[in-house]
């Protein structure tokens, strides 16, 4: 579960003497912050911790996270010349503390626990990057994508070009999954999500699986897509080619399973604010529930429906984790 350390008392320990972006950059901390909820709850699988917004870094945007909450950029992608400025070429470069911490992670784990790596979706890194950080209503990015179409795909292959290279490199470190976040594809009318979202996520899902072909780093590495609150748009999910696509907790995954084929593993979606404010019977309870939707599909990844909140019980935690190692299929 993305984000699970955020709850523990050990990460908070760590959060007194470094910021976030520090945690983050010092490969030796990155690690510490991604086995803590492996040593405590024994998750099949680890995902790095790590943040989307080390992409929009490495091309030139800094980010930093507000004392009042929230992100905030060194600056706004508003024109051409902002466009103009962002490079691609030395991403990987920049990102070397992700690929140092990766390879030490894949060695503490070894073949007992599954290692994820991740990045934001091109869509969902523009809203970042067109706003200058969090918003309560991120409009900049549809804003430019309906009035000057050729600047927003402009942008949108640059960070295409990026992810993809950002996670072929996560693919050489020995992660066992790949995962992109389209944390804001919800922001979009479903008539939009194709051009403005899902094309794109499908142009790096074929770009990092082009490597597979070719003998390249994709090998016996599956790409996860996470839309959040894209219902509408299954297809074109379907059509962006990854191997598993998550489910949010606004979906019914009974309803998911009969849209999606079956080649097609599904992740989800137990509601994570369940985790803050229910008790744990209550918690198992609708762990099983989920369990009981998804059970004969082949392909499914327990998880919650989004990230784990920081306010998250720890008896919860390890509620959720019992049912599911309990659990007969």
């Amino acid at each position: 579960m993305r984000q699970a350390g955020r709850a523990l008392p050990e990460y908070r320990q760590l959060k007194e003497r470094y910021t976030f972006v520090e945690l983050v950059q010092n490969p030796d901390l990155a690690v510490e912050v991604t086995l803590q909820p492996i040593r405590r709850f024994g998750f099949d699988a680890a995902i790095l911790f790590s943040d989307i917004l080390v992409i929009p870094e490495a091309m030139g945007q800094p980010y930093h996270f507000r004392e009042t909450g929230g992100v905030e950029m060194a600056f706004a992608v508003r024109t051409r010349a902002d466009v103009d400025r962002l490079a691609v070429d030395a991403v990987c470069e920049r990102l070397a503390y992700v690929e140092q911490a990766l390879k030490r992670l894949r060695r503490e784990l070894g073949d007992q626990t599954a290692l994820i790596g991740f990045s934001g979706s091109p869509w969902t890194l523009a809203t970042f990057m067109l706003e200058g950080g969090s918003a309560r209503q991120s409009t900049r990015a549809l804003e430019l994508f309906r009035s000057d179409r050729k600047l927003f795909y402009a942008l949108l292959e640059k960070l295409t070009l990026a992810v993809a290279r950002y996670l072929r490199m996560q693919a050489g470190c020995g992660v066992d999954a790949l995962q992109m976040f389209d944390s804001h594809g919800g922001l979009l009318p479903p008539n939009e999500f194709e051009e403005a979202s899902a094309r794109w996520m499908r142009e790096v899902v074929s770009e990092v699986g082009r490597r597979k072909a070719e003998g390249g780093t994709r090998e016996g590495v599956p790409m996860i897509v996470f839309s959040l609150g894209t219902h509408g748009s299954w297809p074109e999910l379907i059509g962006t080619g990854a191997e598993a696509l998550g489910v949010d907790w606004q979906s019914s995954l009974a309803e998911v399973r009969r849209l999606v084929p079956q080649n097609i593993a599904l992740q989800g979606n137990l509601p994570p604010a369940l985790l803050s404010d229910a008790t744990p019977d209550t918690v198992a309870r609708e762990t099983r529930r989920v369990l009981d939707e998804m059970r004969g599909r082949p392909g499914h990844i327990f998880n919650l429906g989004h990230g784990t909140p920081p306010t998250a019980r720890l008896d919860n935690l390890a509620a959720l984790v019992e049912t599911v190692k309990g659990f007969v299929p």
